[in-house]
């Protein structure tokens, strides 16, 4: 049992990565596995769970009932808890994001670019996809660049390659921040991590990310571009949002995203009460603001209109995942993969640390980084003093390489199948013109976090 639950969870990762191969969606794959994972252990535990790691106050007299007791209502809901913490804060951020963009507090960011000359354009789509995307996220950020672009270049080919340094772009911003990816939000809200720290740790290294592709292509993108042919189209919810209110829901919003790092370090709490805070103070504001206006004005403004578009089969896929890893660092295979590592690379040196987490950025190109990350997580425990302490090398680094090795492939990364998803991106197209430049960032990046801990 304890060989099989590796089994399966094999076979649903490459039922994940497969996804448009098996027409089958990655939720779907990753629920199925995380349940037999969880079933399969339970069936098997007189096999796997040793007795002596039971606390004596689980114990009870018939030790089939001891050792269920244990897995099921000590194991799995410990997990289940941290996770849903995660989800919460998840499905709070995607409300926020989606309530901004249905009232149009997006549109004045695309106003703002001008240029039609390639290199300015390359400069300004990186840098402001990188901040964006440490204050929204990079997926968000990823979908509200893509559709800006399909505004300021014509070309298919020429959107293609700008949407390339997006993915990059949106990676390496979202690496740095608590709240701009999912691996690092995981991180911070499992405490591997510090909101100061990863800041001034990863910030460097993942400007280099972009700065070393950007820096790169300036050399050879040459002349200026053409804008499509755009009518003047009057928007959706144009005449039922005025532009006072379209600029308060993007200063509520933005602000909101970042007062969660800031109510966590205040109270300790966990981050996704932070964001079902800000969520309940943008919530209160639309309820005030559109009172007055007819049911049909306000059917398409509100937070229970908006909450139905939230993407719940991503939010699902991470439930899924997340519960199959934990069924593995539940069962010890995770333990075991760890103590295979550092027999074989090691963990003792700053150089082992560096390769571990480097090999995990590469993979995470492959593999989605979310479950790279978890394994990570339930791999090695935050030892006080070490590398393993929090805000420690191992985690830092980690962070920065799940956060930005996705981009080298575009199925490494949420933004990436976002954005193949809108363009219609080749996969081919992408690893000849984009997988160098994502690797000339990744260990430019690698290199600057090396060397600032060196000196």
């Amino acid at each position: 049992m304890y060989t099989l639950m590796v089994v399966v969870f094999v076979l649903g990762y490459l039922a994940i990565a497969l996804e448009h191969t098996i027409h089958i969606d990655k939720a779907a794959s990753a629920l199925m596995t995380g349940a037999l994972c969880w079933t399969i252990y339970v069936i098997g535990m007189h096999d796997i769970v040793d007795p002596a790691s039971i606390p004596a106050h689980l114990m009870q007299h018939d030790a089939h009932e001891s050792v269920l007791h244990y897995v099921t209502h000590h194991q799995l809901l410990e997990h289940v808890s941290e996770i849903a913490g995660i989800l919460f804060f998840l499905m709070g951020a995607m409300t926020i994001v989606e309530l901004i963009d249905s009232h149009g507090g997006f549109d004045a960011i695309t106003k703002l670019i001008k240029t039609t000359q390639k290199t300015q354009l390359l400069w300004i789509v990186g840098i402001f996809t990188f901040f964006l995307s440490s204050v929204l996220d990079n997926l968000t950020t990823a979908i509200v660049m893509v559709s800006l672009l399909r505004k300021l270049i014509a070309d298919r080919e020429e959107r293609w390659f700008f949407a390339g340094i997006v993915i990059i772009a949106a990676n390496a911003g979202g690496a740095w921040s608590p709240i701009g990816d999912v691996t690092t939000t995981m991180l911070w809200i499992g405490g591997q991590i510090t909101t100061g720290a990863i800041i001034a740790k990863v910030l460097l290294p993942a400007i280099l990310c972009l700065v070393a592709p950007l820096l790169f292509l300036s050399f050879r993108l040459k002349g200026s571009m053409a804008r499509p042919v755009v009518e003047e189209v009057e928007m959706e919810h144009s005449g039922k949002v005025t532009d006072a209110e379209k600029r308060l829901l993007l200063i509520l919003g933005i602000g909101g995203l970042l007062f969660v790092p800031v109510f966590k370090t205040l109270t300790h709490l966990p981050p996704f009460v932070g964001m079902l805070m800000s969520l309940s103070i943008i919530w209160i504001t639309t309820e005030l603001m559109h009172r007055k206006k007819t049911a049909d004005d306000k059917s398409k403004l509100t937070v229970v209109s908006v909450i139905k578009k939230i993407d719940m089969a991503s939010v699902l896929f991470f439930l899924g995942i997340l519960l199959a890893v934990g069924s593995l660092q539940s069962a010890g295979q995770l333990r075991q993969l760890a103590e295979g590592l550092d027999r074989s690379i090691g963990t003792a040196s700053p150089q082992g640390v560096y390769t571990i987490g480097t090999l995990i950025g590469l993979l995470s190109s492959i593999i989605d980084n979310v479950p790279l990350v978890a394994a990570a997580m339930g791999m090695y425990e935050i030892i006080p003093g070490g590398f393993f302490a929090q805000d420690g090398l191992f985690w830092e680094f980690l962070a920065y390489t799940a956060g930005t090795g996705g981009s080298v492939l575009i199925i490494g990364s949420a933004a990436g199948v976002a954005v193949m998803g809108i363009e219609k991106i080749d996969f081919m197209w992408y690893l000849r013109k984009m997988s160098f430049l994502a690797l000339l960032g990744y260990f430019a990046g690698v290199g600057a976090y090396i060397l600032e801990h060196m000196f």
